[in-house]
């Protein structure tokens, strides 16, 4: 089984036309009375409906999440999809082999019209440590195939796993290639780490030189926009790319219900939302129905249960972490700010229920590597090198108790690696975690890889690290790059190595993708090691990386 193979099988792929023309059977032995390969099954299909891709997520040593969502006109205003009031009977079949010759599993899910016909099916009975390939079928269409894999047992230490992270794909921003060179890269296991999908009607987030691409629909407020809008981001074809060629640990930010939100209140409290506990239900609903999630996370009315822990067998422990559910709003009116609020002991960002959660999981963890999957800055980034400390309040900086309370468990449970991966602002980071940041000479006591996004805020520029004023002023951050891109990492018994994946442009598609930077986390040795950064163009013409332009970025919204 080569690489150059399955890459070109899952990433080339069988497109849904060429997927149909495949034996009508579908595969040996699923033929029976109540087959939804039967006439009645497709009545009111009359092209093909999987029009979203294929997806497989939360997996564990015996199996995993498949998912799909029925919908022949994906971008119908009132989010159905073109699809009939009425269920439907969808066949999924799990294969050992990816020419889809040998079924393990199979079975028949019924996709809703009160779930947006979406279709999750939790696997088990499956082997430790493998690959597994999977597919759909209703009436006479079938899906394009997605690759699996499960999870190491929990006693074992399995191979080393290829782990990328992403975050922030603003459709209108750019192309989406980021999620096509991830595919071809054959992760074990992506992390999307929030900002799924951008709320914004057209024209009104905006790049230089104007957006690329347009979103279909007003702002998202209602179910059927939500559900319209989710549809658009899954009709691209790179991140359908992306989905199929391996499972997903989903986790959302603020942009899949709206912009810096905080548990109930909205983005501007300022502006009356009367219906904003309605809004966050329909974005919970619809999340849910487009993301590869087990049964405990079907939202109940405006909440949902979305952190968890996946296992990776002896390797590690993946906490994902919801920081918008249970948190205080932020000190200050939001923003950069020198606020008292930041240090109040009393507020919290993850909620006291689920910090007590987190700290449990450290003090039971037995894991080689502890990694928190969640969305915003971790690290301490003071933007002013005077004595006031300016710092972002929507991040870890705004709820500074919080953090060190967290930190303070890590270290007292003995986790012997603790790495915390973020998203959120748009551009790639590395840094050091402290318990005390305002003492540079304190010991480190973890690490925190932080991704760029897909497309958002465009093309960026690339930039000497070096020259960026916040590392001057916070010296445990040791890397900047305003580029747009993904984390691709190897995790091993004696290291963690992430390679800081950048793609030049975004408003072209299509894009080579390049390593801009390499870093190491050793076994027992906290804090990051660069050991490679690619030599700047030197026909670049470099403007100077000013504090101003990364809080803009950062900030700056309709």
């Amino acid at each position: 089984m080569s690489f150059p193979n399955r890459r070109h099988f899952l990433v080339a792929g069988l497109t849904a036309s060429a997927a149909a023309a495949l034996p009508a059977t579908f595969a040996p032995g699923t033929a029976h009375a109540d087959d939804p390969t039967a006439a009645t099954a497709a009545r009111g299909l009359r092209v093909d409906p999987f029009t979203l891709g294929v997806a497989s997520g939360d997996p564990d040593h015996e199996g995993f999440v498949l998912w799909t969502r029925l919908a022949q006109q994906p971008l119908a205003e009132d989010g159905l999809g073109g699809m009939p009031q009425r269920p439907y009977p969808v066949l999924w079949q799990v294969y050992a082999d990816e020419r889809l010759r040998r079924v393990v599993r199979s079975g028949v899910a019924t996709a809703a019209p009160e779930w947006g016909h979406s279709v999750h099916v939790e696997v088990d009975g499956l082997a430790a440590d493998r690959e597994y390939w999977y597919r759909f079928r209703v009436g006479p269409y079938v899906s394009p195939p997605g690759r699996a894999r499960t999870a190491p047992h929990p006693s074992s230490w399995g191979s080393a796993l290829a782990m990328a992270f992403v975050s922030c794909a603003q459709y209108e921003h750019g192309y989406f290639t980021s999620y096509r060179r991830l595919a071809e890269d054959h992760p074990d296991l992506v992390l999307h780490l929030g900002d799924y999908q951008y709320e914004y009607t057209r024209d009104t987030y905006t790049i230089p030189g104007g957006n690329i691409r347009d979103h279909e629909g007003p702002e998202t407020e209602t179910l059927a926009g939500y559900r319209q809008r989710h549809a658009q981001y899954k009709t691209d074809p790179d991140l359908q790319a992306a989905h199929a060629a391996a499972p997903w640990l989903v986790v959302w930010d603020d942009h899949e219900l709206d912009n810096n939100w905080a548990d109930k209140v909205p983005e501007k409290p300022e502006v009356p939302q009367p219906n904003f506990l309605a809004r966050r239900e329909a974005a919970f609903r619809a999340y849910y129905e487009n993301m590869p999630l087990r049964r405990t996370s079907i939202p109940r009315g405006i909440d949902m249960q979305l952190y968890r822990r996946v296992r990776w067998g002896r390797t590690a422990t993946f906490h994902m972490l919801d920081t918008r559910q249970y948190r205080d709003d932020q000190g200050c009116g939001d923003g950069y700010k020198d606020c008292p609020a930041a240090v109040d002991p009393a507020r919290s960002i993850t909620g006291a229920e689920q910090e007590a959660w987190l700290l449990d999981g450290f003090r039971r963890s037995r894991a080689q590597w502890d990694i928190l999957g969640q969305q915003v800055f971790f690290a301490q980034r003071d933007n002013n090198a005077g004595p006031a400390k300016v710092t972002s309040m929507d991040a870890w900086d705004g709820y500074v108790a919080s953090r060190r309370r967290i930190t303070q468990g890590w270290v007292d449970a003995g986790v012997r690696n603790a790495v915390v991966l973020t998203g959120d602002v748009h551009a790639h980071w590395a840094s050091d975690l402290k318990l005390d940041y305002d003492d540079p000479t304190g010991p480190s006591v973890g690490a925190e890889l932080v991704a760029t996004s897909i497309s958002t805020t465009g093309d960026g520029a690339d930039s000497d690290p070096a020259t960026h004023p916040f590392l001057a002023i916070n010296p445990h951050l040791k890397f900047y790059n305003n580029q747009r891109g993904y984390v691709l990492t190897r995790i091993e018994r004696d290291q963690m190595t992430a390679d800081f994946k950048v793609v030049p442009q975004v408003t072209v598609p299509d894009a080579e993708v390049y390593t801009r930077a390499t870093f190491v986390i050793e076994d027992r040795v906290p804090g990051v090691q660069q050991t490679y950064l690619r030599p700047l163009d030197p026909s670049l013409r470099l403007a100077p990386i000013t504090a101003e332009d990364t809080v803009r970025q950062e900030t700056e919204r309709p």
